[in-house]
């Protein structure tokens, strides 16, 4: 089963437990979820393995998020997604924050917002439509299904605030590494204004199986108003085929759309949002897992690093020497002692109680030829590295070289550093 089959299925599962309201799923995942896709579904760490932890540490990365109908969940709703963005909510929320820190006072309804999606779209039909107001508990959102007579399409707004000075809210704004994502095409600007905006042109699915495209822009304002749109090619985001050859707004028109002051009114309902340093959440497990990754690399062999990557407890580098690039990547997590079970069945333990589990696996991404290492480590105290290496850049697409470019021996020396943890 593909990776983001079977990590929705096992997100879906736990998600039985936490909620039977799908639609309100749906903004809960859009800004951490789908901001973190792009870049971590050609470039993240194992399958199975990767289901586990994030169900146990509360994170999540959506693979869908507004299904038209005949998808799998209907228009609006999710197929995963993650608890929602604390940093969307107000300075007065409470400190553990939660989903009412999205919430405004419902000044503008969910039928406003179907009227400003319809007024936006050039000419054309919109039917399917599901929205939620300002004063809902997860905050304002709109999707339907467009149709200008070229073909039915797919289309899904979100509204929130965010810190417009936050690091989370710079790397969404900025475009993937083309060695690990393969897509079309992707601009980052800064506009007269000083918004800032992102256009993203890519695919539901980064192996290319089907052919259904994802086109998304990113809008956040210096006043940290924040407006995401996306588009499919097809009337729903998955399990619908294609209709089109393209979701039907242009680059310019996805800027324009996102840009309008039309959804002012819904995001000045909204509270501010807090700096990001003050909002809660999971903390990382320790020091920055970028800056740690790269001081691990050896530098004997003419080994370089072509381009890297990630975010606190996730980090991803390529290397190249010169006989084929090869993606190297971490996740560093605490308290996955109970999460993971019997997943470290097999392990080396160590004499102060550390498991060590090697693997050397083919790919699970399609790439021809891949085949990954890995080595999963896990202290007493529940703190967690895993660290994976591929013979190639992008695991969707063919090996690059026979084997990757460090050693599990290597591998192992990396995550038993305890650089990890500060």
């Amino acid at each position: 089963m593909p990776f983001e089959d079977e990590l929705g299925n096992a997100l879906r599962h736990a998600g039985d437990g936490f909620t039977t309201d799908g639609q309100a799923l749906v903004d809960a995942g859009e800004q951490r979820g789908r901001r973190l896709v792009a870049r971590r579904r050609a470039a993240v760490v194992g399958g199975s393995v990767l289901a586990l932890a994030v169900i146990g540490t509360g994170g999540a990365y959506t693979g869908g998020l507004f299904d038209g109908p005949g998808g799998s969940g209907g228009a609006g709703q999710v197929n995963v997604a993650t608890p929602p963005e604390v940093s969307s909510g107000p300075t007065t929320a409470p400190a553990a924050g939660g989903a009412r820190s999205r919430m405004g006072s419902g000044a503008v309804s969910a039928e406003q917002l179907v009227t400003v999606l319809k007024q936006l779209l050039p000419g054309g039909k919109v039917s399917g439509t599901k929205a939620r107001g300002t004063g809902d508990v997860v905050g304002p959102s709109v999707s339907g299904v467009y149709d200008d007579g070229k073909g039915k399409a797919a289309i899904g707004v979100s509204l929130s605030r965010t810190d417009p000075n936050g690091r989370s809210t710079a790397d969404g704004l900025e475009c993937p590494d083309k060695d690990t994502l393969d897509y079309d095409d992707c601009t980052s600007e800064t506009l007269a204004d000083g918004s800032k905006v992102m256009i993203f042109q890519g695919y539901e699915y980064p192996d290319r199986r089907v052919d259904t495209k994802l086109w998304r822009a990113t809008l956040v304002t210096k006043q940290g108003f924040q407006v995401e749109v996306m588009e499919w090619n097809a009337p729903a985001e998955k399990d619908a085929k294609v209709s089109r050859p393209a979701p039907p707004l242009s680059p310019a028109q996805l800027k324009a759309f996102v840009d309008s002051p039309l959804w002012h009114p819904a995001l000045k309902d909204l509270p501010a949002a807090p700096p990001e340093e003050q909002t809660s959440g999971p903390a990382p497990a320790g020091a920055d897992a970028r800056l740690v990754l790269e001081s691990l690399v050896p530098k004997e062999n003419g080994i370089k690093a072509v381009s890297k990557g990630g975010e606190n407890d996730y980090a991803y580098i390529v290397l190249d020497d010169g006989k084929g690039k090869s993606l190297v990547q971490v996740n560093v997590q605490a308290n996955m002692g109970d999460t993971l079970g019997g997943h470290m069945g097999g392990s080396d333990v160590l004499p102060d109680g550390t498991k060590v589990l090697e693997k050397k696996q083919p790919g699970e991404k399609g790439g021809q030829g891949v085949v990954w290492w890995s080595v999963d480590t896990l202290r007493p105290d529940g703190r967690r590295v895993v660290i994976s290496a591929f013979n190639t850049a992008n695991q969707n697409k063919p090996a690059t070289r026979k084997e990757p470019i460090l050693t599990l021996e290597q591998l192992r020396a990396m995550a038993l550093d305890p650089k990890w943890f500060g």
